[in-house]
């Protein structure tokens, strides 16, 4: 495209990253699981970064309720598919980048072809998806590759590392077959913020299981594709400090306070089971409120 250059574009890189290391962010690819909330705005962060080829999948359109976190939601692209708007957007920052848009739904079927051939994979699935989020870490384990995941809990950006040598994603969280979807859901909001800072703050009054949504804010979301897009440095670059699972980590910009630990056992961890099970009865107890909790076990195991 006449008028682009890619060394002008991402000049200003320069001095956080070197010359070599931009040339490898260039030639990297990055598969992004999820083209919403947080895999919207963490494929339009590594595309002003300079990485070079991405793979989206989303099998959602966008609507009015996302207008409030979702980067690609506005009034023009309301009803359009996620994945092909996302990468639109991403082309429109970096003409020659090689992108791939799938406007279906990972699954198990799918997954190995999708993630196959990627320097990173970055975790955008829905919070309730849990299904899609294990298929998509135990192929890329298969497969070598690492991921990232960042949850917009509260005002809190999550951080979790899984690399294909450590810690399985369904060790940490520790999700077994035979599992309910509400105690699915349990074990990965308590694994996702082992400290559970937002939860002061939190009116979940204004969340619903069976509606599958909860109080979420867009600038959450930035701050998520932040943190995840200085870690991906480190991963596709190669550089040093990388602590995966069962190390956690979450920024709570509300409380102005930052966490990090060791979860020994992850999920496992005595203290993680009890919360679990103050959880459990925290989100029981709201469900029969909405009358929830029928349609939500009859989902079934996982």
């Amino acid at each position: 495209m006449s008028g682009f250059d890619y060394n002008v574009a991402f000049t200003r890189n320069t001095g956080l990253v070197s010359a070599a290391e931009q040339r490898k962010l260039r030639r990297s690819r990055v598969a992004i699981v999820g083209a919403g909330g947080v895999g919207g705005v963490h494929a339009i962060t590594l595309a002003r970064m300079g990485v070079g080829r991405f793979r989206l999948i989303d099998p959602d359109t966008f609507a009015l309720a996302n207008f409030n976190r979702q980067m690609g939601a506005t009034m023009e692209t309301e009803g359009k598919p996620k994945a092909s708007t996302t990468a639109a957007q991403i082309l429109a920052i970096n003409p020659e980048a090689e992108v791939e848009a799938f406007d279906t739904a990972l699954d198990a079927e799918n997954a190995h072809d999708f993630l196959d051939g990627a320097d990173l994979v970055l975790d955008g699935i829905d919070f309730f998806s849990p299904d899609a989020r294990m298929v998509t870490y135990g192929v890329a384990r298969e497969l070598g590759i690492p991921v990232l995941g960042s949850g917009p809990i509260g005002m809190s950006a999550t951080m979790h590392i899984f690399m294909p040598q450590g810690m399985t994603f369904e060790r940490y969280y520790d999700l077994r077959p035979g599992m309910s979807r509400l105690d699915q859901i349990v074990a990965f909001l308590v694994g996702q913020t082992p400290r559970m800072s937002q939860r002061p703050y939190m009116d979940m009054r204004h969340a619903s299981l069976s509606g599958e949504y909860g109080p979420s804010l867009g600038a959450t979301c930035m701050i998520c594709a932040g943190v995840v897009g200085i870690e991906s440095l480190r991963v596709l670059l190669g550089r040093p400090g990388l602590k995966p699972a069962p190390h956690y980590y979450q920024f709570d910009a509300y409380r102005r306070r930052f966490y990090q630990g060791h979860l020994r056992g992850g999920n496992r961890h005595p203290l993680q089971r009890l919360k679990r099970v103050i959880v459990k009865r925290m989100l029981s107890s709201q469900m029969a409120l909405e009358g929830d909790e029928p349609r939500l076990l009859r989902q079934g195991a996982a």
